[in-house]
Order: structure tokens, then sequence, then C-alpha cells
């Protein structure tokens, strides 16, 4: 019902009077998911191609190799351009956070605001030290600008655990005291350190390194099938993707700690993300299926399949749906396929990790090139395709964090509707976000293609020796 006065008032202050709709919430959410979804591939990249960059760099001085310094003299320029863009789809988010859930900001603001504070300090010693690292590339002794470059790393890691904490304590609330709907007892040290802490943080922070190596590979294993052999290509594939290989049986290992620890903490998620709607024992695991009447149909089952991944033990006990209102239960089938996409994707990287170990150490043996081998070919494809699908794992596990809360923004204390702003307008934010981000992306590709090729900058002096090296 809408006041006299405001039922008098001209157009333009009755649209301004208005309460936000349900078409506005869904904005809102659709806003926040799409800057997320565009800047956590930014952010992975942030984290996982200056460890990359050094590593080449430090095997560039050791070996004395042209080419391994021109890799890493090239990833150092991406890494300047993707941190500028990072920054501006970084602050992007911040302003959402508050213009779009001002209920979340400003009754919690003051628990979760020291991972953000500390987040500020992590971006600013980065942004110094990658200056320096960019700057000084000709003006110090190569091992010295190596060191310059460690921070950049330390900073990056540090960024992503900060920010990742504070998503945590979404999932985990703890840290304050509600006393009449007021927050009162604030404990910051203990909202950021919450029991969600160490599994998201670890997870994501592998994530990052996951991404950011299958996708540097990916782009080299494309120039290898085109037929670029050289030692520059070579090496642009060979060592992001040994780094990722590396990663992925330990991803593996910490997805199984972060699902053991829905099971405990948020046995509701974990419901959604195995479609059990009843709670029991000799529970089977479901692989894809769809929701239809409280019951996961057309998967295929693996009896006490979930049971033992939980408890170990085929009469392990596992909540279901049954045990929380119906109101409270997330979108089943995206939150199972998006899981099911997630850690397929994960063992089909350790499977490519798997064979690199092989192909690497029948090459040791016969004492032939890793990437002359017969099947060659077949795994540069392969590894074309790991990337992208890194990145779809990556999304699938933000979906999978996000969705799976549903339909809270904090863990059973405060719902999305109740943080979004009341305002109207929101869907015209959205519309201008989504124009925002286009631009961004198509100003990133241009830069970082004109980068690949050399042509945006002079060539430095310790590439003169490679000038006629194919690039990317």
């Amino acid at each position: 019902m809408y006041d006299i006065a405001v039922a008098s008032a001209p157009w333009p202050a009755l649209v301004l009077a208005r309460a936000a709709t349900e078409g506005d919430l869904s904005a809102a959410r659709a806003q926040m998911g799409f800057s997320l979804a565009w800047h956590i591939i930014v952010a992975c990249l942030g984290v996982g191609l200056p460890a990359l960059t050094l590593l080449t760099e430090w095997l560039g001085i050791r070996r004395n190799s042209p080419a391994l310094q021109l890799l890493a003299r090239r990833w150092a320029r991406a890494m300047g351009v993707l941190f500028a863009v990072g920054a501006v789809s970084g602050t992007i988010l911040s302003f959402e956070m508050g213009l779009l859930w001002p209920g979340l900001m400003g009754r919690f603001g003051q628990v979760i605001g020291l991972p953000f504070a500390l987040e500020g300090i992590a971006f600013f010693i980065e942004a110094i030290f990658l200056g320096i690292y960019l700057y000084a590339w000709d003006r110090l002794p190569p091992r010295r600008h190596l060191l310059t470059g460690i921070p950049i790393v330390i900073a990056g890691v540090a960024s992503a655990f900060f920010v990742v904490c504070a998503n945590a304590w979404m999932n985990q609330p703890r840290g304050f005291t509600l006393r009449d709907g007021k927050v009162v007892h604030v404990d910051p040290w203990a909202a950021m350190l919450n029991p969600a802490s160490p599994p998201q943080t670890v997870h994501m922070i592998l994530a990052a390194f996951m991404v950011a190596s299958f996708l540097t590979a990916a782009v080299y294993a494309v120039a290898l099938l085109r037929g670029r052999r050289d030692a520059y290509h070579k090496a642009g594939f060979a060592i992001p993707f040994a780094v990722g290989a590396v990663v992925a049986p330990f991803q593996i290992v910490v997805g199984d700690w972060a699902a053991r620890f829905l099971a405990e903490f948020q046995p509701a998620k974990l419901a959604a993300i195995e479609g059990v709607y009843r709670t029991g024992s000799h529970v089977p695991l479901t692989i894809g299926g769809i929701a239809v009447d409280d019951r996961l149909k057309y998967g295929l089952e693996i009896p006490n399949g979930l049971s033992l991944l939980v408890g170990y033990r085929a009469d392990t006990v596992v909540q279901g749906l049954d045990q929380v209102p119906r109101s409270q239960w997330p979108a089943v089938t995206g939150v199972h396929w998006a899981f099911d996409l997630m850690v397929g994707i994960g063992f089909f990287l350790l499977a490519l990790g798997l064979w690199l170990l092989l192909a690497w150490w029948r090459t040791r043996r016969s004492g032939g090139e890793l990437l002359d081998r017969r099947g060659s070919r077949l795994l540069l494809a392969l590894v074309a395709l790991a990337g992208p699908a890194s990145v779809v794992a990556l999304e699938s596990g933000w979906t999978v964090t996000e969705l799976g809360r549903q339909p809270w923004i904090v863990w059973g204390v405060m719902s999305v509707r109740d943080a979004v702003n009341p305002a109207p307008g929101l869907m015209a934010g959205l519309w201008l976000v989504l124009v925002v981000y286009a631009a961004m992306t198509v100003a990133t590709v241009y830069v970082l293609r004109r980068l690949a090729r050399g042509t945006a900058v002079p060539v430095a002096p310790q590439e003169s020796d490679v000038r006629s090296y194919p690039v990317v």
C-alpha cells in the first residue's frame, strides 16, 4: 500500500519511493554472481601466475637460458595487466557489497571487517613490489631482481586467504553475539579464523594455482600443436603443466577434507550436493541425476558410497534434507551437478598429471624427447582442453559454495532476502555491470594478445637473442 503523499507524487518520485521487487532481488543476486564469477578467474591468475613467473625466471638464471628469461619477462608483463584489471573488478565488488547488500554490511561489517582490511594491506604490498619487479628488471642484478618478486607471491596468496576467510565466515558465522537483533561482543579474530576457514582457504589457493597453471599450459599446448616446437614454447608448456600436475593430487585430498567438513558443520549443504532427501545409513553415492519429487532420479548410484566416504563405514548415518524446513532447501539439481562437474574435472586433471609422469619416466628410460613421443599430440590436445576445464571446475566449486548456502547469506543467521538493498532499480545496475565487464574482457584480451606478439613494448636486452622465436 502506498502513502497518500506518495500516490499523488510525480512519476519519478513514485519510482524512487517503491520498495525493491522480486526482480530487484534476482538482479542483485545475478549482478553479484556475475561479478564474482568474472573476478575469480583474474584473481586466480593473480595468485598463481607470479609463482610460475618466478620459477621460470629462476630456472632461466640457473640454466642461463634466453628462452626461459624471455618467457618469464612476457609472463611478468601479463601479470601487470591482470593485476590492473583485477584491481578494477575487485573495486566493483567492494562497492557492490555495500550497495547491493546493506543489510549484511550494516549489521555485520564490524564482524567481518578485519579480513577485508588485511586484504587491503596485502593488495598494496603486492602492488608496490609488482611495480618494483617490473621496473627493476634491467636495473638490478638477476638474482636480486628475483628476490623482489617473492613478496608478490606471498601477498597474492595472503589476499586470497583473507578474502576467503570472509566468505568462510558466511558459512560458519562466529565471533559475535546477537542480542535483541543487535551485534555485541565482537571478536574479529574468532570471526576470521572460523571452522570453515582452513578447508575453504586451502581449497581456494590450490585451485588458484591449478587454474593459472593449466590455463597457461593450454596456451602453449595449442602453439605446440601448430608446430612451434622450439625451446620457448616447450618450456611455456612444460613448466606450468608440471606445477598443475603436482598440485592436482593435493587438491583431491583437500576437496575430500572440505566435503567431510560439510558433513559435520553444514549437513544441509552436503545433503543438497549429494541429493540426500532422507536421513539414514547405507546412503548411496549418486553421480548425475535430476531432483524430482524429493528424489534424485536417473543418476548412477554406487551402493553405500556416500556413507563410506563420510564415515568410512557403510552404516554411517548421513543427514538428509528432511531435517531442515523445505523453505531452507538449496536448489538440489544445480548444486549437485556443479559438484559432480567440479569433481569430474578434478580427476580429469589428475589423470593428465599421471599421464605426464608416465611419459616423462618412459622418456628418461629411452633417452628421447617427451613431446616427440607417440601420443604426444593427444596429450597436448587434452591439455589445451584442460585450461578451460579448470576454469569450469573453479566456477562450479564456487557455485556449490554459494548456491549450496541458499537461502542464507549468513548461514542460519540472515537470509539473502533480508540483506538485499530495498531500493528499486537494481536491474539497471545489472545491465550496467554487464556492459562494463564486456568492455573489460575485450580490452584485456586485446592487450594480452599484443603483449604475446611482442608488438606492445620494445624488445628488452635479454630478449635480443630470441627475436626469431615465434610467439603465441
